[in-house]
């Protein structure tokens, strides 16, 4: 059984999930983090449902042996597609990333004309439309897919590289020939580009980032299910992927601010085998 003490397990594809544990980690800084990123096989956004289930399923299995009191899939794209299933096959609290992001959403626009980005597979579930129709029905909605945006991301693309800046050019402009007044980063790799995209879009646009919405939100969760770890505790981060460990310790320090020393390399074809 879970207790207080427990960590919390915090699943992407590969890099951009950490601007969601970034996120936890400040606002819960007692708590014991682990995560796995998934960098043998990302990106997700351009694989099918069913691939996106089995890799999101396999991925929560393998930390799951880790005994965490809570999941976090702080991947849209594996939200998007995977969320359900996983809540109702695995027993362990499970958040996702779309239904925080889609409130902040809600409650930021001011003209009622808000834009979603994301992996195309995001963008072709409607997660984010479905949710943010069900909670304001009156809001216009604009959506587009951005699949460029996690390669770079995951390349170690600065905002101000002359690349981003140009390709952010090119996704963007409907959204802003549409009006919107919020733009929800419907990737928690995009994040990592908010630069670009502030430059493009302009300072009157709010722009929503799924990280620091679901950091609230695993807070909240742990305060209702009383497992929230006292505070003064020293916590221990953990890291897990399924290829080159060395790159994504090298970036995912910048995206951490502070140095990742060990990242835990994971063979895909022995993730069901005995707890690491």
């Amino acid at each position: 059984m879970a207790s207080s003490s427990s960590p919390i397990g915090v699943f992407d594809s590969g890099l951009g999930g950490l601007t969601v544990m970034r996120q936890i980690a400040e606002a819960l800084p007692g708590e014991d983090l682990v995560y796995f990123g998934d960098t043998a096989r990302v990106p997700y956004g351009i694989k099918s449902p069913p691939t996106i289930i089995r890799f999101a399923e396999e991925c929560c299995r393998f930390l799951l042996r880790l005994g965490p009191k809570l999941l976090v899939v702080a991947c849209n794209t594996a939200s998007a597609a995977a969320l359900p299933h996983l809540q109702r096959t695995l027993a362990v609290p499970i958040l996702g990333v779309v239904e925080p992001g889609a409130r902040a959403a809600v409650a930021a626009t001011r003209n009622r004309r808000v834009g979603v980005i994301g992996t195309e597979a995001t963008i072709r579930s409607r997660a984010y439309l479905d949710c943010i129709r069900a909670l304001d029905p009156a809001i216009s909605l604009v959506d587009r897919a951005c699949p460029l945006f996690v390669p770079l991301v995951e390349e170690g693309r600065e905002p101000d590289d002359p690349v981003v800046r140009l390709v952010a050019k090119e996704y963007l402009r409907p959204l802003i020939e549409f009006g919107v007044d919020t733009v929800v980063l419907g990737c928690t790799h995009y994040p990592l580009l908010k630069g670009a995209l502030r430059a493009v879009l302009g300072r009157a646009v709010t722009i929503v980032d799924s990280a620091e919405e679901t950091a609230r939100a695993t807070a909240e969760t742990l305060d209702k299910l009383g497992l929230r770890r006292a505070d003064g505790a020293l916590p221990a981060y953990r890291y897990f992927v399924t290829d080159n460990p060395v790159r994504f310790a090298s970036v995912g320090s910048r995206i951490m601010g502070n140095i990742i020393e060990q990242v835990e390399g994971v063979d895909l074809d022995a993730m069901g085998s005995s707890p690491p």
